[in-house]
């Protein structure tokens, strides 16, 4: 039996889905929760299983990637091992489908796409775009130009963030693919370690868009094996909108109670994305 550690050590801080702990050294704890965010928004409501998937979900990607990372070990089914490093203060998004606020800020003028690319919902991009956003509680698009005015990173740091983001969503692309699955994007986080950038936080379906390949039809709102399926939800019963009004009104959303039928089927999925793109069993 694998033995939690956060009895013994330090509490740090909590994120939206983890729990950080100080384990001393060089190294700390991400203990991965159930809870659930949407749009910025926390809920008061868990789904069932999700913290053991991400922590499975990040000891699996670490272990993938032929690429530096802070993982060192699994220490229990809902908590990791990591080493201590200095994050870059960007999100790493790389998109592989015209979806999500992509398609959005591309209607207001506010991002352009390669020549050439089909603007339909959810159509393949010629090639996958590097679209980066600021690490804040509310998340901003920046281009390379917008990063390096902020001092975020420096272009040959951020030449590095793009490349690399771009080759490790190629490989996860066809990890998935051999799953049956479409992975539409990906967000990564690095940081520094060793004085070299290195990839780190968490890898999982809270990061990336997941959509099985025998439900995929261009033009439409996609199947999600990922917590897409609540932002749907709240798109379609108005909340997206309402949160938006709220914000600009200089006040915090509230978060509606999520109905039971969409936390049961996003433990579902969240359980069967795990186990069918990595073969093993929960």
């Amino acid at each position: 039996m694998i033995l939690s550690l956060i009895d013994s050590v330090k509490f740090l801080t909590s994120g939206k889905v983890k729990d950080l702990y100080d384990l001393g050294g060089d190294s700390m704890v991400f203990k991965f929760s159930d809870r659930v965010s949407a749009y910025d928004v926390k809920f008061k409501e868990n789904i069932p299983k999700k913290g053991e998937v991400l922590c499975k979900f990040a000891e699996f990607w670490f272990n993938k990637l032929p690429i530096p990372n802070h993982f060192v070990k699994r220490q229990s089914d809902t908590e990791i091992i990591v080493k201590k490093m200095k994050m870059l203060p960007i999100e790493c998004v790389v998109r592989g489908y015209f979806y999500g606020s992509l398609v959005s800020r591309w209607k207001k003028g506010e991002v352009k796409v390669p020549q050439g690319t089909d603007t339909t919902l959810a159509a393949k991009l010629p090639e996958p775009i590097f679209d980066p956003t600021t690490k804040s509680e509310h998340d901003i698009p920046i281009d390379k130009t917008k990063a390096i005015e902020m001092k975020l990173v420096t272009e040959e740091q951020y030449d590095f963030l793009e490349k690399t983001s771009i080759d490790i969503y190629k490989k996860m692309v066809k990890v998935a693919d051999k799953a049956d699955f479409i992975l539409a994007d990906l967000k990564l986080e690095f940081g520094i370690l060793n004085g070299e950038i290195t990839l780190g936080d968490s890898i999982g379906p809270d990061e990336y868009r997941l959509w099985p390949k025998e439900f995929y039809d261009v033009g439409k709102i996609q199947e999600s094996y990922d917590k897409q399926l609540l932002r749907d939800w709240l798109t379609a019963q108005g909340y997206q909108k309402q949160f938006d009004d709220t914000r600009d009104s200089g006040k915090e959303p509230i978060a509606p109670a999520i109905p039971e039928e969409i936390i049961q089927k996003m433990s579902e999925r969240y359980v069967s994305a795990f186990e069918r793109l990595t073969g093993i069993s929960l």
